[in-house]
């Protein structure tokens, strides 16, 4: 079994709280505690939502659990939802009201999270949304809230948290559609600017957008060379969401997968281009980006190229020359570095 985290410990010292019929436990953790979820209400009937494709697989794999992963979450008439807070305000927004169109009226509300993760803004978010809230436990720097008597939506639309922003690269500027838990919401990052002014002139041929985000740079290059075939993955559902309506609105046709890494990645490409994952939590950490860069050869054509922005400090070129034999700067500056390999 996998340990505990810290949240889930708070929740499961609490276990009395941890009863019902129909539950629902959002955005939860890599851990045990579904295991024990399930211990606890044999007979229940227990859905584990995540807008991430590797959570939601882990989740398959737990005897009497069903998995789901998608942009908004399913319908299920449930007594009990547990809430795992993220970082992101804009997205438990986002989330709790769409728990608020999809539970019972006389539903319980469990949300938990470290302090540092911002856990302690859902009080201020649910104040006028629920008839009765209680802060149930604290310890190990998490709290567990109970919310309950909530004020029920009629539906939840997911496009009412659309955000459109401009882009701008070279001599191009278009609209893209950002929704609140993709990378950088709402805004063109540094680094895929970066990208996108120093992306390869390719006219034709098939390209993979990995972690494809709002799907900015598939569009970039998709309306610059419109014979372009693309395929976007990512492992958030809400990011290949997002890259849908972004290529949708500027006219252009693609596949949004989700991915975790490469694995449900098919076929070959003439480009692999990117703008990488390196975070897990705070700490730079490189699992993702490494294996990504490590199983990326094998999905090039033989005249095909990867390219990749990433931040200056990070140590891509180890792991590329490792991967590819060598590999070339294509720009550097203080801050990011553009990398080509084949």
């Amino acid at each position: 079994m996998s340990k505990l985290t810290n949240p889930s410990l708070l929740l499961l010292r609490n276990d009395e709280e941890l009863v019902g019929q129909s539950i629902l436990v959002v955005n939860f953790e890599q851990d045990g505690f579904l295991r024990e979820l399930k211990a606890l209400n044999p007979n229940a009937a227990i859905t584990a939502f995540s807008y991430n494709h590797a959570n939601a697989q882990y989740a398959s794999k737990i005897n009497g659990i069903r998995a789901v992963v998608d942009h908004t979450i399913p319908e299920g008439n449930y007594d009990l939802v547990i809430y795992y807070y993220p970082k992101a305000k804009p997205e438990a927004l986002m989330c709790l009201d769409n728990i608020r169109a999809i539970c019972k009226e006389d539903a319980q509300l469990l949300i938990v999270g470290e302090n540092k993760g911002g856990v302690k803004s859902a009080e201020k978010q649910l104040k006028d949304l629920c008839g009765f809230s209680n802060k149930i436990d604290s310890a190990k720097h998490c709290i567990l809230y109970l919310f309950s008597e909530l004020t029920l939506n009629d539906s939840f639309d997911i496009s009412r948290y659309h955000k459109p922003f401009q882009v701008k690269a070279g001599d191009l500027e278009f609209t893209a559609i950002s929704v609140p838990g993709v990378f950088n919401h709402g805004a063109l990052d540094v680094g895929t600017a970066v990208l996108l002014n120093n992306a390869p002139n390719i006219s034709k041929g098939k390209v993979l957008d990995f972690a494809c985000g709002a799907g900015v740079i598939a569009a970039y290059l998709g309306i610059k060379h419109p014979d372009l075939v693309f395929t976007c993955s990512d492992v958030s559902a809400l990011a290949t969401y997002a890259t849908t309506q972004t290529l949708a609105l500027n006219n252009l046709q693609g596949d949004a997968i989700l991915s975790d890494g490469l694995e449900s990645i098919d076929g070959k490409f003439d480009l692999i281009i990117s703008n990488p994952p390196f975070h897990t939590g705070i700490a730079t950490d490189y699992t993702i980006a490494e294996a990504f860069l490590a199983n990326a050869k094998q999905h090039l054509t033989k005249q095909g190229k990867l390219t990749i922005v990433a931040n200056s400090f990070l140590k891509y070129p180890p792991i590329l020359e490792a991967q590819f034999g060598q590999y070339t700067t294509d720009f550097k500056n203080t801050k990011f570095s553009v990398y080509s390999a084949a």
